[in-house]
C-alpha cells in the first residue's frame, strides 16, 4: 500500500496539506469570532473546513484577486461617471446663471419683477433635471454594483467554494 502513495501525494506532502489546512482553519475560526453571532451561527466548523480546503492551493485566492481587480475597476469607472455627471450638471447651471445675469443686466426697470419670476422658473426646472438625472445615475451605479456582487458569487460558486451561491438576501450577501 506504501508504494502506491507515491502515485496521489508523497506523505510529507500530506503532512504539510494537512498542516497548512489546520492552519488556514484556525485563521478562519479566529475570523468568525469577531462576527456578530448571527453570522458565526451560519459558518459551520465543516464550512470553514471546506473554506481552508479550498484555499490550499491557492486558485481560490487567485480567482478572488480577479473578482475584486474587476470590482475595483468597475468601482473607478462607475466614480468617474458620477464625477462627468456632475460637473455637466454644475457647467449647466453656470451657464443658466451667467445668461440670467446678461438678460438682468439689458432688462428694462419695469420688466424686472416678470424676468425673475421666468429665470426662477427655469432655474427650479434645471435643478429638478439635475436631481433626477442624479437619482437615475445612482441607480444605475447601485444597480451595476450589485450585478458584480452576483457575478462573484456565481463565480465562486462554480469554483466551489464552499458557502456562495447567488442570493440578494443582504443578510448573507457579501462584497469583497
Amino acid at each position: 500500500m506504501a508504494g502506491y502513495l507515491g502515485t496521489y501525494e508523497e506523505p510529507s506532502d500530506l503532512t504539510l496539506q494537512q498542516e497548512r489546512h489546520y492552519h488556514l482553519l484556525s485563521e478562519l475560526q479566529s475570523l468568525v469570532k469577531d462576527l456578530p453571532s448571527s453570522s458565526q451561527q451560519r459558518l459551520s466548523y465543516t464550512t470553514l473546513s471546506d473554506l481552508a480546503l479550498a484555499l490550499i492551493d491557492g486558485t481560490v485566492f487567485e480567482i478572488v484577486q480577479g473578482l475584486l481587480d474587476i470590482q475595483h475597476l468597475t468601482e473607478k469607472n462607475l466614480y468617474n461617471q458620477r464625477v462627468k455627471l456632475h460637473a455637466e450638471h454644475r457647467a449647466l447651471k453656470q451657464d443658466l446663471l451667467k445668461k440670467h445675469k446678461e438678460a438682468l443686466q439689458s432688462c428694462k426697470a419695469h420688466n424686472l419683477p416678470v424676468l425673475r419670476s421666468s429665470q426662477q422658473k427655469e432655474l427650479e426646472v434645471l435643478e429638478q433635471r439635475i436631481r433626477e438625472e442624479q437619482r437615475m445615475m445612482d441607480e444605475k451605479i447601485v444597480l451595476e454594483l450589485d450585478q458584480k456582487v452576483i457575478d462573484q458569487q456565481n463565480t465562486l460558486e462554480k469554483a466551489g467554494v464552499s458557502g456562495f451561491y447567488i442570493t440578494t438576501n443582504p443578510q448573507v450577501c457579501v462584497l469583497f
